[in-house]
Order: C-alpha cells, then sequence, then structure tokens
C-alpha cells in the first residue's frame, strides 16, 4: 500500500465528525514533526487546529509563503446500513477508495502530508517557508473556533500567507479538470414576521403573517440584484426555510419565521444586499425582526497571478489537461486566508460522491494527487 493511501486510510478510520478531530491532527502533526517541521497545535473551544512549518526562513519571516489548507472534520455519515461497507472502515473495492472523507477531504490532506515530506526530504533548503494549515471545524454551521479563529491569531502574531493551496474536490470527471480560482460570498437572514393569531372565521381579528409576507416573498424572488461579471455569476436569493402555524387548521398563525441565503459574487457586497433587502421588506409594510450572518465574503484570485498559473501549468503537465478556471460551487475555507492578501486556488479530487452515502475516491487519482502537489511546492519555493 503506498503511503498516500496508508495514510488516508488510517485518517478515514478516525470518525471525526465535526468539531471532533478524533486524534486525526496528532497523527500528521507527529509525521510532520519527524520530517521537520515545526508543529503549533491551536485548540479554541472544542476545535483543534494545526499549523505546521517547514523552512529556514521561519525565524526571520523573509522569503515567500505557500500554505497547504485543508480539514480532518467530516459530515455525519447518515444511516449506516445504507452503505455497501461501514463509513468509518476503508474499504477498496474496483478501484475506489470507500470511506466517509475519503473525498472530502481526508485523501487530499494525505495527499499534502505526503507531498510535503517528499519536498523537505528533496529540497531542505527551500527557499521561503512552506505549511500545512488543519482544522476540524470546516463542516460545521459556524466554523467559528476553526480557519476563521486561526486568522484571527495569525494577524496578531503578524504570520503572512502568499499563496494558498486548499484541498477541497474541484475536479469533476478527471484529476485536474476543474480548479477553483475564486468563491462567491455567503450572505444569510433569518426573518420573523410578526401578525396576530386569531380564529381564521374571524379574520378581521387578527393579523395572517403568510398572507403579509406573501408580496414581500414574490417582489424578493423576483428582484434582479445584481448582472454578475467576468469572473461572477449574478447574485442568487434562495428560501431554505419557512415555518407559520400551530398545526392546527383553524387557527391564523401569530408570526412566520423565514431562512433565506445570498450568494454573491463581486457585483454586488453585502451591505448593499441587506439594504436593499429591508427596503423591500420596509415597503410591504411588514412588522419584522432580521438577523443577519455574513460566513464569507466573495474571493478571487486573478489571471496572471503566479499559484493560479502554477496550478494550471501543473495540471497541463501532469494530468494533460487544461483546467477550467471556475467560481463555482458553495464556500470554503479559502475565504478566511484570501483577506491576508493571499492567492487561493483550491485543486483535489473528483466532487462527484462528497457527502453522500457510499462516499469516495480513485485510488489512482488519490496517489497521483501527490505529485500535483509537490510539483507546486517546487515550482514556487524549490
Amino acid at each position: 500500500m503506498s503511503d498516500v493511501l496508508e495514510l488516508a486510510c488510517q485518517l478515514i478510520r478516525r470518525r471525526s465528525v465535526t468539531p471532533e478531530d478524533a486524534g486525526c491532527l496528532a497523527l500528521i502533526g507527529e509525521r510532520l514533526a519527524r520530517a521537520g517541521f515545526c508543529i503549533e497545535q491551536l485548540r479554541y473551544g472544542e476545535v483543534d487546529n494545526l499549523w505546521a512549518t517547514h523552512g529556514l526562513d521561519n525565524e526571520t519571516g523573509a522569503g515567500p509563503v505557500l500554505a497547504f489548507l485543508g480539514h480532518t472534520d467530516v459530515v455525519p455519515s447518515g444511516p449506516e446500513a445504507a452503505w455497501q461497507s461501514p463509513p468509518f472502515e476503508p474499504t477498496i473495492r474496483d478501484g475506489l477508495l470507500y470511506g466517509r472523507g475519503a473525498a472530502d477531504m481526508k485523501g487530499s490532506v494525505a495527499a499534502m502530508v505526503v507531498a510535503l515530506e517528499q519536498f523537505v526530504a528533496a529540497h531542505p533548503a527551500h527557499r521561503g517557508r512552506v505549511g500545512l494549515l488543519l482544522t476540524s471545524d470546516e463542516e460545521g454551521p459556524t466554523n467559528l473556533d476553526g480557519v476563521r479563529r486561526v486568522v484571527q491569531h495569525f494577524r496578531t502574531t503578524g504570520e503572512r500567507i502568499d499563496w494558498c493551496v486548499v484541498g477541497e474536490p474541484s475536479s469533476k470527471e478527471r484529476l485536474g479538470d476543474l480548479i477553483r480560482v475564486g468563491r462567491r460570498g455567503s450572505l444569510s437572514g433569518a426573518l420573523e414576521v410578526r401578525g396576530v393569531q386569531g380564529h381564521v372565521a374571524y379574520p378581521e381579528k387578527a393579523l395572517n403573517p403568510i398572507h403579509a409576507f406573501a408580496p414581500a416573498l414574490a417582489a424578493l424572488a423576483a428582484e434582479c440584484w445584481d448582472e454578475g461579471n467576468a469572473d461572477f455569476p449574478p447574485t442568487s436569493f434562495q428560501v431554505s426555510n419557512l415555518h407559520a402555524g400551530t398545526g392546527a387548521g383553524n387557527v391564523i398563525p401569530g408570526a412566520l419565521t423565514a431562512l433565506f441565503n445570498f450568494r454573491y459574487g463581486t457585483a454586488s457586497t453585502a451591505a448593499d444586499l441587506r439594504a436593499r433587502t429591508e427596503a423591500i421588506l420596509h415597503k410591504h409594510g411588514l412588522d419584522h425582526a432580521l438577523a443577519w450572518n455574513l460566513s464569507g465574503e466573495p474571493f478571487l484570485t486573478p489571471p496572471g497571478g503566479v499559484l493560479r498559473q502554477t496550478v494550471v501549468d501543473v495540471c497541463r503537465e501532469l494530468c494533460g489537461i487544461d483546467p477550467q478556471q471556475s467560481t463555482g460551487g458553495g464556500t470554503s475555507d479559502g475565504r478566511f486566508i484570501a483577506p491576508l492578501g493571499a492567492e487561493v486556488v483550491e485543486l483535489g479530487p473528483l466532487n462527484a460522491t462528497i457527502h453522500k452515502v457510499d462516499e469516495c475516491v480513485a485510488v489512482a487519482d488519490l496517489q497521483r494527487l501527490p505529485a500535483l502537489y509537490r510539483a507546486v511546492c517546487e515550482r514556487l519555493l524549490g
């Protein structure tokens, strides 16, 4: 069994459902320490984070800093009986490695570790610094104590990152056929529309919040928030939850709650989206309360960026494919690193089975992935 496959299996066996780490970071930290990395364990609340760095410039801070970014936590498996094999027992069938986290993203983490071990062994006096940042709080709902919190620590200590490769599963049909060069921002709202509860036979004595909200919802859904731009599609607005009523068929509810989300690029700002939403709600005269949560601003590594071009070249030469350069998909922890001034690119295995029953990664892709990450290191720091 290859080093990367063996390490991936060791990580999959650890039931590290958010925010549990289940020993993944200790295993990785011990390996990288033996390879000569400086290890910093950063625990905030219930969340474990690891920052491992290598380079002669560790003390002086000179030279560029290349960081690899990943997470060891996984989403719940769901009913284990629905899996063909136990989700936390790595199993190889027909050239595929099955297990929760195989693709998202313990396979990439294993590949990063092996690539870094190989790189520093071959280039012990490389220029600048190379690092690996891992968290056990990427899949959670808030991400408060993961990379978001580590970045606050970095700002305090003056830590710098120039280039960041995120191991999220980016590929669609072939390894290296798509890389993420940016991500949309995510802005969520929790809305309460207040009415007056009453009997359905006496609507004049009540105020139905469903009826009151319906025209406003139609206006929000029909609004053109922006046209997008060359790098990002138009902003989308989606209601994910809507609830009102007591369960009784003869009671007008006293309140309605709605959860909604904007996914937006650089054509809009979070402040503008908030202001326009609230203007629509006020225009319709709603008695309401609205709480906002900005989980991440959009970011983009522009064409011509050193890291972006390096990753494109590596995919072309090692995978034999010209990768699509995309800003689609959801969010990633790259959104916390980009504000440090870093170029951020995501490169990883196929994403077809992530978060699904029988999640898997092709063994052949997993065994090729360290070479891609190592090549990025060698071109930037070798």
